[in-house]
């Protein structure tokens, strides 16, 4: 009776070790700080016609600051709010992740993540976040969060045209006035200029305007830009970026003349007559030109032209008793040289 006894209390006694050791299996288990990425803070967007892209940056770090080596996926979650039942002060409704495949984490550059879509509804506010995984079991906490509202995008603008001038271009277009489905515009619309060297990569410049003309202040001359010109339809105090135009391409060149020479002097030789200046200031000077007049003439007429490397000249084909008035100009290297004005005149009578 008693080993009867016994063994039940036995088997009492292992029934519930056997409940207590379960009891691990009720909860998800903790990943170590070890694994855990640090979240994301530099989660970013940009509207389209297309839809949305968003981008951010493959953390680094664990968030006990050890190294990471990959990130096994991303976790985008995103939520969707008609803008008449939006609510400022009430829990973001986040839908079920989707994943994005992630890969090895790059020590020396900052390796980017991405995601597009284009399942956007008009008039509704879109929220994003993202979450960074190195296995199924350790994710990041949140990224910032994003948000904007979906509308549907103005046309691109049409007509676009650039005018080159000295270090700078104006760009000009015609003025939106439809949706992309074809609907009037009914909200504010304003305009974002694009520019690039390899009419491939595009990047914005300057601020959004509500005008139809750009002036870029910012070139260099003899190189050749691109511009491109996207509309961008402003919601609710939300900017919806639209169609872009097609590319135009401009050269700005050198309108600027070099400063004239200076201290111009005229001394007889035994050859003729020799004129020396002091050199421009300008650094573009490409050369000099000697202009003579003579003592009844109104004009004067080139007679020599130097490299910039000298500044004097002599002028053999002289008369004797003979009045002459010399001047000189600076020109720079310009494909059109520009010329510099005449220099005060200089004279010697022999």
């Amino acid at each position: 009776m008693l080993k009867k006894t016994q063994m039940a209390g036995a088997l009492l006694l292992a029934g519930t070790l056997f409940l207590a050791g379960g009891c691990g299996y009720k909860t998800d288990p903790v990943p170590p700080d070890s694994i855990v990425p640090k979240a994301i803070d530099d989660l970013r967007y940009s509207v389209s016609e297309k839809g949305v892209t968003l981008n951010w940056t493959f953390p680094k770090e664990t968030i006990r600051g050890g190294d990471l080596t990959d990130i096994s996926t991303f976790d985008v979650y995103r939520a969707v709010v008609p803008l008449n039942d939006y609510c400022p002060t009430c829990p973001i409704p986040f839908s079920e992740p989707i994943q994005v495949t992630g890969g090895l984490v790059d020590p020396e550059k900052n390796r980017q993540g991405t995601y597009e879509t284009s399942l956007l509804r008009s008039g509704h506010k879109y929220f994003f976040k993202v979450h960074a995984r190195t296995s199924w079991w350790a994710a990041s906490a949140d990224s910032n969060i994003v948000t904007f509202i979906w509308h549907i995008p103005a046309k691109g603008p049409e007509g676009l045209s650039a005018k080159a001038a000295d270090t700078s271009a104006t760009i000009s277009w015609q003025a939106v006035t439809s949706l992309m489905d074809g609907k009037q515009v009914d909200y504010s619309l304003s305009y974002q200029v694009l520019r690039s060297k390899d009419n491939r990569n595009f990047a914005a410049i300057g601020s959004v305007t509500s005008k139809t003309e750009f002036v870029d202040n910012s070139l260099l001359n003899g190189e050749k830009y691109y511009f491109k010109v996207q509309s961008v339809l402003n919601v609710d105090k939300n900017s919806i970026s639209g169609g872009i135009s097609d590319s135009v391409s401009v050269v700005p060149f050198d309108l600027t003349p070099p400063s004239a020479p200076s201290g111009v002097t005229a001394v007889q030789t035994g050859a003729g007559i020799k004129i020396f200046w002091e050199k421009s200031r300008d650094t573009d000077v490409k050369g000099y030109r000697i202009y003579r007049r003579g003592g009844n003439d109104k004009t004067a007429t080139k007679i020599g032209e130097v490299a910039a490397v000298y500044a004097i000249f002599e002028d053999t084909n002289v008369d004797d008793g003979t009045s002459y008035y010399y001047t000189v100009t600076a020109f720079d290297k310009a494909e059109t040289p520009n010329e510099s004005v005449k220099s005060r005149e200089a004279s010697i009578r022999h």
